[in-house]
């Protein structure tokens, strides 16, 4: 092999590198993993949550999240404003967020949280990622498809806790109240680090929803699971300037699958 060809090689294998460092880079997802997503009397009342803005197939690094402007708990339509419970920490050297909900009644409880728009330079945008996951409490069985008004939002076609490893799960992405064609929405598996990727491609699974804004995707992994439909929707001044920039919010949902053994 010549110099110039050593070179060559050299240089093209640093910026495959470096682009593939650059798509895992800009996979943002808020967490918002509950201790359990079913309350009975062997789990207790008590659930804790972790609240962290991060990369979660590659486990981490975590990014800056400052006190989110809701965090709440819905039940049959009733919101609970919960961000007194939120109690700060630090991961990777960021802020982040614990808290923790008592659930002493039969339902269907969603949890919800929306955060400070994170500014991306590396994007020259906005990121609000408007997150929710589904509680069910003493086998109650309902509202598991329910919506809490988010201008971007999941609405579950499939049931989002009791779920088989290998499960299809199915939502339709909602803009607004109306369905979204064509939408697309980013997938990614809260990896403990025990999961090795082949590369940086298999991080986030990329797919989009059909002409009626419903999407499928079957969950390899016990464990949770996050779904993200990312949409363009206005603008913001960017830090420290005059210039408006476009702003990315995110209907993220939640969901856990289960080992059949």
């Amino acid at each position: 092999m010549s110099l110039a060809s050593g070179l060559f090689s050299k240089l093209s294998l640093s910026l495959v590198i470096a682009s593939a460092s650059t798509g895992v880079a800009h996979a943002h997802f808020q967490k918002m993993i509950p201790s359990t997503n079913v309350v009975d009397q062997e789990t207790g009342r008590t659930v804790t949550f972790d609240l962290t803005f991060t990369h979660p197939m590659t486990n981490g690094p975590a990014m800056e999240m400052q006190k989110p402007l809701q965090f709440g708990m819905q039940l049959k339509g009733n919101k609970t404003d919960m961000r007194d419970s939120l109690t700060a920490k630090n991961v990777d050297g960021m802020t982040a967020f614990d808290a923790e909900a008592q659930i002493k009644a039969p339902g269907g409880y969603a949890f919800y949280l929306e955060p400070v728009p994170y500014y991306e330079p590396a994007e020259g945008k906005f990121i609000v990622q408007y997150t929710k996951t589904i509680i069910d409490a003493y086998d109650a069985g309902e509202d598991w498809d329910q919506m809490v008004g988010f201008p971007v939002e999941i609405e579950p076609l499939t049931r989002p806790y009791g779920i088989w490893t290998g499960n299809v799960f199915s939502g339709m992405v909602r803009h607004n109240g109306e369905p979204v064609p064509f939408a697309e929405v980013e997938v990614e598996y809260a990896n403990d680090g025990s999961i090795d990727l082949p590369n940086a491609t298999f991080a986030t699974q990329v797919i989009k929803t059909d002409a009626n804004g419903v999407f499928h995707y079957a969950m390899p992994k016990d464990g949770w699971w996050v779904f993200a439909a990312l949409i363009e929707d206005g603008t913001m001044a960017a830090p420290d300037s005059d210039q408006q920039v476009p702003v990315e919010r995110g209907g993220v949902l939640w969901v856990k699958t289960d080992a059949m053994d």
